[in-house]
């Protein structure tokens, strides 16, 4: 019994000591530091030797700015355990007094500290960067490598380096440290991405991209050619990280499947000319069926997505004798899978693709597999308007794929079809799951979806337009543009002014697009920008009619276009792309 009662006051009081602590945090968070000192001065009778609870106290004395209290405690605290990192506290407390020559002479023995024990850097050079006394941190890290030269700093340097703008340094810090030590070569990466992502002016892009190319004209190793082609895919310039590829490639014959998925990258991102090459310079140098089956399939695909109803025969013609060259089985699943989806949707024989689809099915196929070629039928089975079938092999999908990215898009798919039919309210309660998708593309798709339906039922709660507008969806999906393009233009007659017409206007707009009938797809981006300037829609129609105006070489009306997405559209997801498409335009690659 006195176990259990002690037991029991010893988790009373664990309880409530954590119910102190969460309180004092939330004081702190919201403000009310007066509030919150109270409550981390008795926390810190009760653990005197707690670190959080000390530094909270001080933070707390600084905000109300009771300096003599804060230099008292940590004066105290230094005199009982004469850590380097107090030093900093203390000078750091000067600062906040503008008191600059105590606090750079407090800051100086802290660097001393790191002089006599190299080891006290850590937390030494952790509480300057933390202070955003940039100088002094990167002056600890410096003074513990150079006298000590096991130690390794490099990466903390960089990143401080690049907080100060010296990107040329924070550059050779961080290429020297990835080929140092190359398992660090993707968190360095990373890094390097963001702040390409978050350069407005081209400048570190451009300190970058000649720091690399230096590198490779005077080194032979692989590597750098390696950081150059991945720089350059970051960039979406395949063409050019094409060049490192074949160069790495007469050097390493073996690395032709990343100049595959270097192909597969171009494509997606509609490079169309930088994949041709790509997958036509694999197809003359490999002898692999695996490599020749995938590039193959990509050219195809390529082709099919840019053709016309009267291409259709010779295309047809093509896949059957690729499938004939290479076999049936599954290492041709690419081109099987291909075979049945142009037979369905661009030749309008949805049996044909199912039975190709059912016979595969037979084969010998891994759990993934058989995932896409289901997905491939229910494709089929929802063309044919057979909407129960379909989502029965979405199902199977979602259920067995474990939340994986092919079980989120049959997730997705079950959504759409529900759309379809005009379920909305059960699309929308699949569409709140899938906003937060791993997959971003997903998510992003689910959350487009999800907005339409919302906004469009506020308004018109019978969703009798929403209805006319998912069915001319559907005609989009089953690849009958004109018929969809009929269904729209009837919506925009009868619904002007309506929620939906923005949207609207931008199907069309993508519709003509696809029919390259690129003056019909301006006016309707056009007619979002100057009527619906505070639609959801409107950074789609100006990166939309840029990407027209940039393709068609009429550069000056493009720029700007790319522009007003950078200054007035942050939260897009084209602000990034549209950022690389601004520059290039600008003239700013070298």
């Amino acid at each position: 019994m006195k176990k259990i009662i002690a037991i029991f006051f010893l988790s009373f009081s664990l309880f409530v000591h954590a119910q102190n602590e969460q309180l004092a945090m939330n004081y702190f968070d919201r403000g009310e530091f007066e509030k919150a000192l109270i409550s981390y001065e008795e926390l810190l009778k009760t653990q005197p030797n707690n670190a959080n609870f000390f530094q909270k106290t001080v933070e707390c004395y600084q905000q109300l700015q009771q300096f003599e209290k804060a230099d008292k405690a940590l004066q105290e605290r230094y005199t009982k355990y004469k850590q380097g990192a107090l030093l900093v506290d203390i000078g750091f407390n000067y600062q906040l007094q503008k008191n600059t020559n105590k606090a750079n002479n407090y800051f100086d023995q802290a660097i001393d500290k790191i002089k006599k024990n190299p080891s006290e850097v850590y937390g030494i050079g952790f509480l300057f960067d933390k202070k955003g006394l940039i100088d002094y941190a990167i002056l600890a890290y410096q003074t513990a490598m150079d006298l000590e030269p096991k130690n390794n700093f490099n990466y903390q340097l960089a990143l401080l380096y690049g907080q100060k703008g010296d990107f040329d340094t924070m550059i050779e810090k961080f290429l020297t440290e990835s080929i140092n030590n190359p398992q660090n070569l993707i968190m360095i990466q990373n890094q390097l991405s963001r702040f390409m992502s978050e350069d407005t002016t081209s400048t570190f892009n451009d300190v970058l991209k000649k720091a690399l190319l230096l590198r490779v004209q005077k080194n032979q190793d692989i590597f750098w050619n390696e950081y150059l082609s991945w720089f350059y895919v970051q960039q979406k310039e395949y063409g050019k990280a094409f060049i490192q590829e074949k160069a790495i490639y007469k050097r390493n014959p073996e690395s032709f499947g990343n100049i595959v998925n270097l192909g597969q990258l171009a494509i997606e991102e509609n490079d169309e000319t930088a994949a041709k090459d790509i997958l036509g310079f694999v197809l003359e140098n490999t002898k692999d069926l695996d490599l020749q089956i995938q590039s193959h399939s990509y050219l195809m695909e390529m082709k099919i997505d840019k053709s016309q109803s009267k291409d259709y025969p010779l295309i047809n013609q093509e896949l059957d004798n690729l499938i004939k060259e290479f076999g049936v089985s599954p290492f041709t699943l690419s081109l099987l899978k291909l075979k049945a989806h142009f037979s369905a949707f661009n030749l309008k024989d949805a049996e044909t693709g199912k039975i190709i689809l059912k016979n595969v099915l037979e084969m010998p196929l891994n759990k993934q597999q058989v995932a896409e070629i289901k997905m491939e039928l229910a494709d089929i089975l929802l063309f044919e308007e057979k909407f129960n079938q379909a989502l029965l092999y979405y199902s199977q999908i979602e259920s067995e794929s474990n939340n994986n990215p092919i079980g989120q898009e049959a997730s997705l798919k079950i959504a759409k079809t529900s759309y379809y039919k005009s379920d909305f309210k059960w699309a929308e309660h699949q569409l709140k799951v899938l906003k937060s998708a791993s997959t971003q593309l997903i998510a992003n798709d689910a959350l487009d979806l999800y907005l339409l339906i919302s906004d469009n039922t506020v308004e018109d709660s019978t969703q009798v337009a929403l209805k006319k507008f998912a069915r001319a969806d559907f005609l989009l999906f089953q690849d009958k543009k004109q018929d969809a393009l009929e269904a729209f233009q009837a919506i925009l007659k009868e619904n002007k002014g309506d929620a939906i017409e923005p949207v609207t206007l931008l199907r069309i707009g993508k519709i003509h697009e696809k029919l390259n009938d690129f003056t019909q797809a301006l006016s309707n981006y056009q007619a979002i920008i100057d009527n619906h300037k505070e639609s959801i829609y409107v950074d789609e129609a100006y990166f939309f009619a840029a990407e027209i105006y940039a393709q068609i070489g009429n550069i000056e009306v493009a720029k700007p276009l790319y522009e007003y997405i950078i200054m007035n559209k942050v939260d897009s997801i084209y602000f990034v792309e549209a950022q690389k498409k601004y520059r290039k335009l600008r003239g700013d690659s070298i």
